[in-house]
């Protein structure tokens, strides 16, 4: 059985770096080891505190509805519950690797998230970090590799890392101080050889799954975390890799941190580098232990083997029901399904009676001197626990610099350019300097212009959201930012980009088209059509943000367009009183409406018929639309503007 742990105090983990490298490395128990192993010759940098975490978890119990053909809410026995953890105890000390084994569905990244805080629904049981529940404080000092990488593609590597270091390392530290920090952690990790290439995406070729890993295990060094949790950290890559990223891991460790991570099948090699080890088999576990001790205690229980095998392999086996000897491991039967859970309900009650009850009173009668220390250091540091590791301002900054240089091939990509430039010049070509005496081909130019940047960037504003959800529920989680800083970052950064191909457009079409040759009506019409856009943005944005899937967003997205292109009042010009309140839902309408205002006055005239001339606002789908009150057409886009992008708001803040 493990060992007790007593807390050291956290200036044992902040000792200076000598000129030669790191002091010698202690024990995992010993109190003497240095908090953040940098094999560098470089000049120290401010020290980045790290208070030692032990980390104590008992009786979790997690279960969750399985909804049926009827809903949850209807008749009883209409709703079943299935168990996900069942009564999980342990804990993990500074410098110490817990490793959690079992098959796929056994609840191992459902305990991972749970000891991170960052489990929805109800817990049953007991979490406590020094003693203490989960806090803002703790929240920061977690590191939290989830089993994706979820990394901005068209950022390169010191580009990812660097951003990651500017919003979660303190205000105390300077850019230039935050920039050295992650020069050491690439050298550390081993990305100098890659640090200026791209990270890639399904379309874009970049840096391999490895690094892409190294980098994920990097942006969480860099808060020299005292709590690392890591979900499947070798998932995917090949022996020689995953065993550099686990010595990458077992360095940190002896660095002061608690580790804890899952992993699904780990070679000999892996697993002798965990000092602990939680087996679990459908939610129950059937071992905690040292990792090292674990074949014997299976051999006292009756399951030894008489053949040499990688520990890993026995446990998985054990955990799905598999006896060491048996001779049926892939064939599927009710016969050997019985066996199997023979087998389970035997090492579950093996556990009970040998591991859980010392386990229990172990746990309950550690106690951590010196618990409250955390609480203690960060008075005398002048650290509220709640406290934002940055200001507003500056995480506005940080993740608009972000977002520009992140955006910037997918804003301007040749095939986007193409296809606004190429529709311009197909609409010139079509209304070639068309006469004034042609007033219905200039009106339906018109209409065109409120459609086309009506719609356009709906669509792509729909995407916004959705594909961020994943980045944004990582970093929300870490605490990195503020809602509103990200996400006014998000949607102001998106403006020049958004504004640049509707100016290129309405340059182009404009003259071409024959329209009112004068540059005041030029840019108001401009102006019209940039509001359009901006408006139009933000209902997609809201689409994107309530819904959180693309097809969802788009098909909703589709009616919309449809309801408000019919609706605009260029198609139907004399709508019926009971549903005339669509059009004015439709921000096309008005956009419409002002363009007729610019281009039209009570002055301008066109020939109706050979030698006789009338008025432009008589003509009849003008006069329908009516040219008065201009400036409550813009008040009401601009409560459109302003409602959609609040909706958006409040609706990102329902992601979990």
């Amino acid at each position: 059985m493990p060992q007790n742990c007593i807390a050291p105090k956290p200036e044992q983990f902040n000792s200076n770096h000598s000129e030669n490298g790191p002091p010698e490395m202690a024990e995992p128990h010993n109190s003497s080891v240095v908090a953040y192993p940098m094999q560098t010759n470089q000049q120290s940098l401010p020290k980045l505190i790290m208070f030692p975490i032990i980390l104590k978890f008992e009786e979790l119990l997690y279960k969750v509805k399985l909804e049926q053909k009827r809903m949850c809410w209807g008749s009883k026995g209409s709703c079943k519950e299935k168990t996900i953890l069942n009564g999980i105890t342990g804990m993990v000390c500074p410098g110490e690797i817990l490793a959690m084994l079992g098959p796929s569905g056994s609840g191992k990244t459902t305990l991972l998230t749970a000891l991170g805080g960052r489990l929805n629904g109800k817990l049953s049981g007991k979490i406590t970090y020094n003693n203490q529940p989960f806090s803002g404080a703790i929240k920061r000092r977690t590191g939290f590799v989830a089993q994706d990488d979820v990394l901005y593609p068209h950022l390169t590597v010191t580009e990812t890392l660097v951003f990651t270091a500017l919003l979660r390392l303190p205000k105390t530290l300077t850019r230039d101080e935050k920039v050295q920090h992650v020069e050491r952690v690439i050298t550390e990790l081993g990305l100098s050889g890659c640090r200026s290439s791209m990270i890639g995406g399904p379309l874009l070729r970049g840096i391999s799954g490895g690094e892409k890993r190294r980098v994920s295990i990097g942006q969480e060094m860099l808060i020299n975390p005292s709590l690392l949790l890591l979900d499947e950290p070798t998932s995917g890559l090949d022996s020689t890799t995953a065993l550099r990223i686990l010595n990458t891991i077992k360095r940190l460790a002896t660095g002061g941190r608690t580790v804890v991570t899952t992993i699904h099948q780990p070679s000999s090699r892996l697993y002798y580098m965990f000092d602990k080890v939680v087996l679990l088999s459908e939610g129950c576990p059937i071992y905690y232990g040292p990792a090292s001790t674990a074949l014997e205690y299976f051999s006292s229980v009756g399951f030894s083997t008489c053949v040499t095998v990688n520990p890993a392999d026995l446990l998985l086996d054990l955990a799905n029901g598999i006896g060491p000897d048996s001779k049926h491991v892939t064939e599927q039967s009710e016969g050997l399904e019985q066996e199997r859970k023979m087998v389970r309900e035997s090492l579950i009650t093996a556990y009970d009676q040998n591991i859980a009850t010392k386990l229990k009173a172990e746990v309950c009668s550690l106690e951590v001197n010196n618990y409250n220390f955390t609480k203690d250091a960060m008075s005398k540091n002048h650290i509220r626990p709640e406290q934002w590791c940055t200001s507003w301002w500056y995480q506005f900054k940080v993740l608009l610099q972000r977002g520009v240089r992140e955006r910037r091939y997918e804003a301007f990509n040749r095939l986007r350019i193409f296809q606004v430039i190429s529709v311009a010049f197909l609409g010139g070509l079509l209304w070639w300097h068309t006469p004034e005496s042609h007033i219905q081909d200039r009106v339906a130019l018109l209409f065109f212009f409120s459609v086309f940047w009506g719609f356009y960037p709906l669509y792509n504003a729909v995407f916004t959201f959705p594909q961020e959800r994943r980045m944004l529920i990582k970093e929300r989680s870490s605490g990195m930012y503020r809602l509103s800083s990200y996400f006014l970052a998000r949607t102001i950064g998106d403006l020049p980009l958004e504004l640049a191909l509707p100016t290129a457009f309405v340059f182009i079409i404009y003259w071409m088209g024959g329209l009112k040759p004068d540059p005041m009506t030029f840019i108001l019409s401009l102006v019209v059509v940039l509001y359009s856009v901006v408006v139009s943005q933000s209902l997609g944005l809201a689409f994107g943000a309530i819904l959180m899937e693309v097809k969802q967003a788009t098909t909703l997205a589709s009616v919309t367009t449809l309801v408000f292109l019919i609706a605009g009042g260029y198609y139907i010009q004399q709508i019926p009183p009971f549903i005339v309140w669509l059009k004015y839902l439709s921000y096309s309408f008005y956009c419409y409406k002002l363009l007729l205002g610019v281009q039209y006055n009570e002055n301008d005239y066109y020939e109706c018929s050979e030698g006789k001339f009338c008025k432009a606002v008589d003509f009849p789908p003008i006069k329908s639309m009516g040219l008065d009150h201009l400036w409550v057409d813009v008040f009401i886009m601009a409560l459109m503007l302003v409602g959609y992008r609040l909706l958006a708001y409040f609706a990102l803040h329902r992601v979990r």
